[in-house]
């Protein structure tokens, strides 16, 4: 293994691309098939953990008597928050098929969870807030993720550091997908 091209005092083998260079740190080169491999694991991976997700909140709602919302509609509430979001806003925030956030909107203003009134900007646009109840459930879920968080690294074996890690992957993870949409890669 020769030296092709040194970065300062660090010379560079020539098995490692100058681009295989990321922050400093040499990036370890995979084949074609454990890359392709270890990007659909990871993509089932993220699937498998929305669902979880969706499954835990389903859980907390049960426990506490809220059989009526379905996790979907719940997550909703939580990203709504104190805030007011007119639909179109709340789907570009989260990760809500299109048409199902209309549909799960009305179902949480028929049972009110959230109430609306007219945008001042654009009175065509309505826009969304929670109710007592709907805060009443916010609550809950944020007492339910706080009390994960104090508990992931001694239950799970996850520190601050791994899950800091995580989530750099999942960002690039997104900003990649993003622009395989943007740029029609």
């Amino acid at each position: 293994m020769g030296v092709v091209k040194s970065l300062g005092a660090t010379p560079i083998k020539s098995d490692v691309l100058l681009s295989d260079y990321i922050g400093g740190h040499e990036v370890k080169k995979t084949d074609a098939v454990g890359q392709v491999s270890t990007y659909k694991e990871a993509l089932a991976l993220v699937e498998r953990l929305h669902r979880q997700l969706l499954d835990v909140v389903k859980d907390e709602l049960d426990r506490s008597g809220h059989e009526e919302l379905t996790p979907v509609q719940a997550l909703l509430i939580y990203n709504i928050g104190a805030d007011e979001w007119s639909a179109g806003e709340l789907r570009a925030k989260g990760c809500y098929l299109g048409s199902n956030v209309s549909y799960n909107l009305k179902k949480l203003h028929e049972l009110d969870y959230v109430e609306s009134k007219k945008s001042n900007h654009d009175k065509r646009q309505l826009k969304l807030r929670l109710t007592q109840n709907g805060h009443a459930v916010r609550e809950q879920l944020e007492g339910m993720f706080n009390r994960q968080a104090n508990t992931v690294t001694p239950v799970g074996g996850i520190d601050a550091d791994s899950l800091s890690a995580s989530n750099k992957t999942l960002l690039r993870l997104e900003r990649f997908w993003s622009d395989q949409v943007k740029f029609k890669l």
